[in-house]
């Protein structure tokens, strides 16, 4: 079954959902640029909401988050997953838009999404990434994951666009995973794109500007001994909070 490209005057709801977990120091910064982003929405008619999901923080995420204009929800239990769920939950756009708290979309990066989403052929998409700083290593391994990602069509949980109702058709992020849920999500999006008729892009023109953070919050032995864990467990870690510790054990 084929889809016909959407009008361009259609009147679309947007909800962009940030997960949030302490993230204090990089959230304002995060929203000030996803508003400038979301303005390419109003000449289209597109109504645009913001929605950060505060994942059981303990410092100041909630308070700049609502001084920005955002919604606020609340998910208890620490887990991107289920963080990212909570903010569809109560997202009330046709497209859902999933951004990182450390990172930063271009006008341009959003013009491009409607571009997609106008075509009426899109069920989801993402983009590429940069790192904010120049990390030597963590640069080569951005590089190898841009290309996975454009040839396998795998989403970086950074940055995901999708339909709404094509989100709750799949059942979302697995809460069964506390690190790599977005491959999940992205194998699920590829099978009902296929019966569709329908296709998965990776967006490139405007790479998502994210944090390297993890670089320099981690020595390399933790980045290895998680990969070796991962690998020698087949992919069992991944279930697990305390394994998957650098996405849960606080560092900022």
């Amino acid at each position: 079954m084929t889809t016909r490209p959407a009008p361009a005057n259609k009147s679309l709801r947007i909800s962009i959902i940030v997960p949030a977990f302490n993230e204090e120091r990089l959230l304002g910064e995060t929203l000030r640029h996803l508003k400038g982003a979301m303005r390419v929405f109003e000449p289209l008619g597109w109504a645009a909401q913001l929605i950060v999901c505060d994942n059981n923080s303990t410092d100041r995420t909630s308070q700049i988050s609502r001084e920005a204009g955002a919604e606020v929800v609340f998910e208890p239990i620490n887990q991107i997953a289920r963080a990212r769920n909570t903010g569809a939950a109560a997202a009330s756009g046709d497209w859902l838009i999933f951004v990182d708290a450390d990172s930063h979309p271009t006008p341009e990066l959003f013009a491009e999404v409607a571009q997609q989403i106008q075509s009426g052929r899109c069920l989801a998409g993402g983009c590429t990434v940069k790192l904010d700083r120049h990390y030597p290593v963590l640069r080569l391994v951005t590089g190898l994951w841009n290309w996975l990602s454009r040839g396998r069509k795998l989403l970086a949980g950074s940055f995901i666009f999708c339909e709404a109702a094509a989100f709750r058709k799949v059942g979302g992020f697995s809460q069964e995973l506390f690190a790599a849920e977005e491959l999940e999500l992205s194998l699920k999006f590829k099978r009902l794109a296929r019966e569709r008729g329908q296709r998965i892009v990776i967006l490139h023109r405007h790479p998502l500007v994210t944090s390297g953070r993890k670089a320099h919050l981690y020595t390399p032995w933790e980045h290895v001994r998680f990969l070796l864990r991962t690998v020698l467990a087949g992919g069992k870690t991944l279930n697990s909070r305390e394994a998957c510790y650098p996405w849960y054990d606080g560092r900022r």
